[in-house]
């Protein structure tokens, strides 16, 4: 399917949507500042294994609706009908429950948008992952599966406010499964793997802690977000939500030749990442960053590596150098700093040091 029809799909599955007077989405193209907090959850739809996006910021900095705004924006998914695991028709998952015993042929395929699953705080984890389903149990005397929340986020993204108030054994589970894109269950009898590839978005206040650091790292990208303290962009971020208030289908009309030009921008970067090189200097400059700033393990530079690569996708470029790794760095290193009480300089300064000393070799 061609970057043309993707885009007439969209635009026809907005107009149904106008046509039954539902509210459209703040666009994400209007969103004033946060261009680090745009810049993460770009560079996790152009490559999901970079591992997801971590935000902490102010309380009102539009967390929750750049990543809303994001799924809005991107090209509708072809899905089974019927599948609660979102399946793609044409590639149904190996291992999905629901469609890997059927023939393609009785597979019908359904539009449908990117699905965005909040995680509430309370959420048990039979709800997050799935569960005996009582009522046919008792009903028909059958052991079946009731999909959770991991099923429903399957080929979308899952969204966690507050997720550093989460309890650690679920966060450490979602980590787990947004890594390996399956979600397997053994309880109650029941053993069975299904789908769950996902862009895991986490979102808190630094206010009320962190997580604990060897979770953190799990997490491909952290941003930072503060209240924006521009007199002018303070003015400008009232405006638009004023007219988005007064005329939902107005403004989104009014910014649609920037969200179609973005979402063509993200489809090509999808399309180009595989033929992406990775040169060697690009490699050798990511080693240097982690070694410099004494990252433990080996995650550091295979995200710096992955979010350049896409980093370069996104801008149509053909290869990835040291000044895409450059460009990611904060991103991707600021969370696996480790914490020196004697150390009196700030995480971005002493990323933003490193990286002014690898630009002198």
């Amino acid at each position: 399917m061609t970057e043309n029809t993707l885009t007439s799909n969209h635009r026809r599955a907005q107009t149904r949507t106008r046509t039954v007077s539902a509210k459209p989405v703040y666009p994400f193209t209007a969103i004033v500042g946060q261009d680090e907090l745009k810049c993460a959850l770009l560079l996790c739809v152009v490559d999901p294994t970079i591992g997801g996006v971590m935000i902490m910021g102010h309380r009102g900095t539009g967390k929750s609706t750049a990543v809303r705004a994001l799924a809005a924006l991107l090209p509708p998914l072809q899905r089974v009908e019927g599948c609660p695991y979102n399946c793609d028709p044409k590639r149904p998952a190996p291992d999905c429950p629901h469609c890997a015993n059927r023939p393609k042929g009785q597979l019908k395929a359904v539009s449908a948008p990117v699905p965005v699953v909040d995680l509430p705080l309370g959420a048990t984890e039979d709800r997050v992952v799935g569960s005996l389903d009582v009522e046919r149990a008792l009903t028909e005397g059958v052991q079946a599966f009731a999909p959770g929340l991991l099923a429903g986020a399957n080929r979308g993204f899952l969204y966690i406010d507050e997720v550093n108030l989460l309890e650690d054994h679920l966060v450490d589970l979602l980590l787990d499964v947004a890594a390996s894109g399956v979600n397997i269950v053994e309880r109650e009898g029941i053993s069975l793997k299904h789908p769950a590839q996902f862009v895991l978005v986490g979102s808190g206040n630094p206010e009320e802690g962190d997580l604990r650091p060897q979770l953190l790292d799990r997490f491909g990208l952290h941003a930072r977000i503060t209240t924006i303290t521009d007199v002018a962009q303070r003015v400008e971020i009232v405006r638009r939500r004023r007219a988005y208030d007064l005329d939902p289908v107005g403004f989104a009309e009014q910014w649609q030749p920037e969200e179609d030009a973005l979402r063509e921008r993200l489809v090509k970067a999808k399309a180009k990442l595989p033929k992406v090189k990775l040169t060697d200097a690009a490699m050798e400059a990511a080693a240097r960053l982690c070694v410099a700033l004494a990252i433990d393990g080996h995650r550091g530079e295979l995200t710096l590596c992955r979010a350049a690569l896409a980093s370069a996708a996104l801008a149509g470029r053909s290869s990835a150098q040291p000044s895409d790794v450059a460009e990611v760095a904060l991103l991707a290193l600021r969370h696996r700093l480790r914490k020196d009480p004697l150390e009196t300089a700030g995480d971005e300064e002493r990323i933003l040091r490193a990286v002014a000393e690898l630009d002198k070799r």
